[in-house]
């Protein structure tokens, strides 16, 4: 009973940020599996299952906001598809090898550092170049595509959705804003992660039923989390995200060096600041609108 409650409240939380951030989830999953003692292999296919129903759950939410660019987003799934079925075949050598216990740790961490920087200190303010400079499409899409191929390997090398690669090489590179980056890498992050888990699916044993859990609390969570970005300034959006990868960086060094309890507490400390803050944010929008609502109700009365 226990564990079903943990593996519950996992997933829900896990969504919440997942639909708030546009990371599918995989990128927050896997190491904590990994910091919950999890086999790596099993741990990142185990995440990519899970992946697939915060990106579906998270893709439908935004796509009724208006926060997704299909061209892109098309471009960037189909082209992480082929990746994934490249990186499979190398973390089975990893795996032969016996060295996925640090290597894979050590992938996360320099990927997480460099995305950590570009989040908090981007310099490029520039326009959002997918709508308003038409000239450049060619550039643009040839951009898009090496998004996809990179997303993917790390995707299925990783066990993340690729959404922790897609928002801020989008936002970077494609100059989307915050909100188109998530609506849009949530739609790529399941296409790439349904072929990616296609590949573990039938050669690595998966305990189903912690699965299960997990993904019912993604389907609630990845609603809530999409639609608590309302109201939030793109900007702080970025910092919250470099903030995740930061906690989520520090946890995985402290397992290198066998603090995997205080790597985990750590990262919990910083996922559930954020989603207190986003409870009292959406209840402060929620009391807005409630109040917005009965004043416009008595305005109408006295007028009649």
């Amino acid at each position: 009973m226990q564990d079903i409650f943990l593996y519950l409240t996992l997933g829900l939380g896990i969504g919440i940020l997942s639909g708030f951030f546009g990371i599918g989830g995989g990128f927050i999953l896997t190491p904590v599996l990994l910091l919950l003692s999890f086999n790596p292999v099993i741990a990142i296919a185990t995440s990519l299952l899970y992946t697939i129903a915060t990106s579906l759950s998270g893709a439908f939410a935004h796509y009724r906001l208006k926060q997704i660019k299909w061209k892109p987003a098309l471009m960037i799934g189909m082209s992480g598809v082929v990746a994934t079925q490249i990186a499979h075949p190398f973390v089975i050598l990893l795996e032969d090898l016996h060295v996925e216990d640090t290597v894979v740790p050590l992938m996360y961490i320099v990927l997480i550092s460099y995305f950590s920087f570009t989040l908090l200190w981007n310099p490029k303010k520039g326009k959002n170049l997918v709508r308003n400079d038409s000239k450049s499409k060619p550039h643009l899409i040839f951009k898009a595509i090496m998004i996809g191929l990179f997303a993917g390997f790390i995707s299925t090398t990783l066990g993340v959705g690729g959404g922790f690669i897609i928002v801020p090489l989008t936002l970077s590179i494609l100059s989307f804003s915050p909100k188109e980056a998530v609506g849009t890498s949530l739609f790529s992050v399941f296409m790439i992660v349904l072929a990616g888990f296609t590949s573990y699916a039938f050669t690595t044993p998966l305990n189903y039923e912690i699965s299960g859990i997990l993904t019912i609390g993604a389907i609630i969570g990845g609603q809530l989390g999409a639609l608590s970005t309302k109201g939030y300034p793109n900007k702080q959006i970025q910092h919250f995200l470099a903030g995740l990868y930061i906690a989520t960086g520090l946890s995985l060094i402290l397992k290198l060096f066998n603090l995997d309890t205080l790597g985990f507490l750590l990262l919990s400390i910083y996922c559930i600041f954020l989603l207190i803050h986003f409870l009292i944010h959406s209840l402060r929008i929620w009391m807005f609108m409630k109040k917005k609502s009965k004043f416009h109700k008595e305005k109408r009365k006295r007028l009649v």
